[in-house]
């Protein structure tokens, strides 16, 4: 049986990071039941993307996932199919399908280290911050795929970065948490994927896994400490 786009992107963070132990496709709600839990939620949530969402819950000492993808993200991706090609026609929708699995991986990851403070926004911002810095990685993987013996080029990059970081509008939140968030989050992973771009692979692997293991305050300090060690030593 052919793997799905979903299992091989769950399989390649585990590879990266650690076993979350549940297939997260299992997860996979449908829209009647996406709208149950962002009636459920708090009003600000409900400005979140619509295309793609990811519910967490904790009860019994449990963590429950729901992962949701919209008709029309799931047929972008099969008309465009980025195992394919990457392209226009389908990178927003990739890097919205990666950010939901990353997000429910790493919480997963993170409940079964002990951590329960699964509503805070601190912890909200440490599951964004991480989806972008791993998305931006999982982009340049397609990338480098279909370059085959070519390097990735500053174009692709920018390119890339573009669409993961620059395209973003966090002034269209109303709401002045997420608002701050977003700004807050895209910020920081830019810069710290700008760092892990002058990285060899092994180094890089390196790095990822201790960023991943540290909580968001720690991982805002190394990213703007890596910032300020590099800015006079770099030019871009």
């Amino acid at each position: 049986m052919n793997e799905t786009l979903f299992s091989q992107i769950q399989q390649l963070f585990e590879r990266t990071y650690a076993q979350v132990g549940i297939n997260l496709e299992d997860c996979l709600i449908d829209r009647a039941r996406c709208a149950q839990l962002t009636k459920a939620a708090d009003a600000s949530a409900r400005e979140l993307n619509e295309l793609a969402r990811t519910f967490l819950r904790r009860a019994d000492d449990q963590l429950y996932v729901g992962i949701y993808y919209s008709r029309w993200l799931i047929e972008q991706l099969e008309r465009h199919d980025p195992r394919s090609g990457l392209n226009d026609a389908n990178i927003r929708s990739l890097i919205a399908f990666v950010e939901e699995i990353n997000h429910a991986l790493h919480a997963a990851l993170q409940f079964k280290l002990g951590e329960r403070e699964i509503y805070s926004e601190e912890y909200a911002r440490n599951l964004e911050l991480q989806a972008q810095v791993d998305t931006y990685l999982v982009l340049l993987l397609f990338v480098a795929f279909f370059r085959k013996t070519q390097k990735v080029s500053r174009t692709d990059r920018r390119w890339l970065r573009f669409h993961l970081f620059a395209s973003q509008n966090p002034g269209a939140f109303h709401d002045p948490n997420l608002r701050g968030r977003y700004l807050e989050t895209s910020g920081l992973a830019a810069s710290y994927t700008e760092f892990l771009d002058t990285l060899n692979g092994m180094r890089r692997l390196d790095e990822i896994r201790v960023f991943r293991s540290l909580d968001y305050g720690a991982k805002k300090a190394r990213v703007l400490a890596l910032t300020e060690g590099s800015s006079g030593s770099c030019s871009r």
